[in-house]
């Protein structure tokens, strides 16, 4: 099933000094520290996730040279440019710091846990045919904290440089929402996609929704 769009309102900008950035695009974010107020309590979070007008948070053929899709790079594009993404996802200096920064440093802030689809793990298909594929993210992969993967082929537990360890579920979602609760030891839950699985977990009950309009 194809993930909806919701109709969206521009949404008014910072006031004054709530921010030391500068926007990159017209503002129509809402400052983040007043969309997501400080909770004690351990959420399960969808953040930084771009879909497109018709639904599509990926490009088409996915495979080495396309992580994210034939065209995947331009619909993620304004996450990729800031300067949290240059630093914690490609090890470089460099990046906007700006309104998208805001929301893509906030993605990892109190984060104890990530659930993921296979294909935001890798692009192999079907069982796996040996243990070689280690991720998109070399040594040390940018989530540094428990990863569960969903999948439908057993692999063993993957250890990584940094702290992420990938644990390959092939028990469901409810199954991998309550081991990552329990590894994330009280703080956030982080669903990082693709479109599928952010449709099993996210319902009407359990959704606080910010959207950004470029």
């Amino acid at each position: 099933m194809m993930a909806r769009t919701l109709p969206t309102q521009p949404m008014p900008s910072p006031a004054a000094g709530s921010s030391t950035h500068t926007s990159c695009r017209p503002p129509f974010c809402c400052p983040v520290e007043s969309c997501h107020p400080e909770s004690p309590t351990s959420k399960l979070r969808v953040e930084s996730f771009t879909i497109s007008l018709v639904g599509f948070g990926a490009g088409a053929d996915q495979d080495l040279a396309n992580p994210l899709g034939v065209g995947g790079g331009a619909l993620h594009g304004w996450a990729l440019s800031t300067r949290t993404f240059q630093s914690k996802v490609f090890g470089t200096d460099g990046g906007q710091a700006c309104i998208d920064d805001d929301f893509a440093t906030r993605g990892f802030a109190n984060m104890g846990a990530w659930i993921l689809g296979r294909n935001m793990f890798g692009p192999v298909r079907g069982p796996w045919p040996d243990e070689s594929w280690r991720g998109w993210w070399g040594d040390i992969p940018v989530y540094r904290v428990p990863v569960f993967v969903l999948i439908h082929h057993a692999r063993p537990p993957l250890v990584m440089e940094g702290g992420t360890t990938f644990h390959f579920v092939t028990e469901g979602i409810e199954v991998s929402l309550a081991r990552a609760r329990e590894a994330a030891q009280g703080k956030d839950v982080r669903v990082g996609g693709g479109v599928s699985v952010i449709q099993h977990v996210a319902t009407p009950q359990a959704t606080h929704l910010v959207i950004s309009r470029q």
